[in-house]
């Protein structure tokens, strides 16, 4: 009889660990939403010859689902370089931004993005404007693209995670 009891703890037990698992499955992180939305870009070519423009909408803007789900509120550069190699969006892409990929690492894909990220100049009005025809894109497929942030004071740049800093003038 105390086997009996033993096996039915074991069975409630693995029910619920079963339940517990499916729960987390279906809800979906908004990273998991931001993974299949660049999916979507790669295997619809939204984004093809615009890599500057992703890179500007990924960062510096709003994005929304088809169904109006936040998928992004804007991404750090460290998390835009995770979330390219996570999709393994094709490396040949910076060439786009006039590098060469020999001259990135070849075998820390997220170093290699973070670097192309780090040259590209994502807050200059280039990027801005590709960002723009981006969202213009993307809008006509379905999703929400917030506007561009307010740019940069001349001579000022954002570093990495937002940082102010300068580009020119005398140093003291």
């Amino acid at each position: 009889m105390h086997a009996a009891n033993e096996m039915r703890k074991v069975r409630q037990a693995s029910r619920i660990a079963t339940s517990s698992r499916s729960a987390r499955r279906s809800r979906a992180s908004p990273m998991d939403g931001l993974r299949e939305f660049l999916g979507d870009l790669k295997r619809q070519g939204h984004a093809q010859g615009n890599f500057l423009g992703l890179l500007n909408v990924l960062i510096g803007r709003q994005i929304l689902s088809r169904a109006g789900t936040p998928l992004s509120k804007g991404l750090t550069w460290r998390a835009a370089a995770e979330f390219l190699k996570r999709v393994r969006w094709d490396k040949e892409a910076v060439r786009e931004l006039g590098l060469d990929p020999a001259s990135l690492p070849p075998r820390d894909r997220q170093r290699y993005w973070y670097l192309a990220i780090v040259r590209a100049k994502v807050d200059s009005p280039e990027a801005t404007q590709a960002g723009e025809r981006l969202a213009v894109a993307l809008r006509a497929a379905g999703y929400s693209v917030g506007p561009a942030p307010p740019g940069p004071a001349a001579g000022e740049t954002h570093g990495p995670e937002g940082r102010q800093q300068e580009t020119a003038g005398p140093s003291h």
